[in-house]
């Protein structure tokens, strides 16, 4: 196993442990992650992305189902799973309260490791499919019909 296989399973523990703190270590000061809620640049906003998940889905875990073989860049495919128990911010920058709804997400990553920390961290799921399970349509998250 390489170590930025061994840096990518560290942060899916951090993740699940819920430890912003331990997280953050994985990345370099200057670290670019990109998700569909957008780009967070430095680890101030990469913890706020990582704080909404946390806040909004209390007892978030991610499991890594497929793991490609190939060190760099690091790429895999995950699931999501929680429960809607806080405030989520949604794309129309309005927060969802908590709904109770459990959710299963998929997605995947794909993310560059140099000196030991992830420099870029790329994560994709459908945000469509994370809303539909809270019960929110297009028209509740204020995004157009098309």
């Amino acid at each position: 196993m390489s170590d930025a296989w061994k840096i990518k399973r560290r942060l899916c523990e951090a993740v699940n442990a819920h430890d912003l703190h331990r997280v953050l270590e994985f990345y370099s000061a200057d670290a670019v992650m990109v998700s569909p809620a957008g780009i967070a640049e430095g680890r101030e906003e990469i913890a706020w992305f990582y704080e909404q998940f946390f806040k909004g889905f209390p007892d978030i875990h991610q499991t890594t189902w497929v793991e490609v073989p190939c060190d760099d860049p690091v790429v895999a495919e995950w699931t999501l799973t929680g429960t809607h128990m806080g405030a989520f911010l949604l794309p129309n920058g309005c927060e969802a309260e908590g709904t109770g709804h459990r959710i299963t997400v998929r997605g995947s990553c794909v993310a560059y490791v140099v000196d030991g920390l992830f420099v870029t961290h790329r994560e994709y799921f459908d945000q469509l499919e994370l809303y539909s399970q809270l019960g929110f349509g297009l028209t509740e998250l204020g995004l157009p019909a098309r």
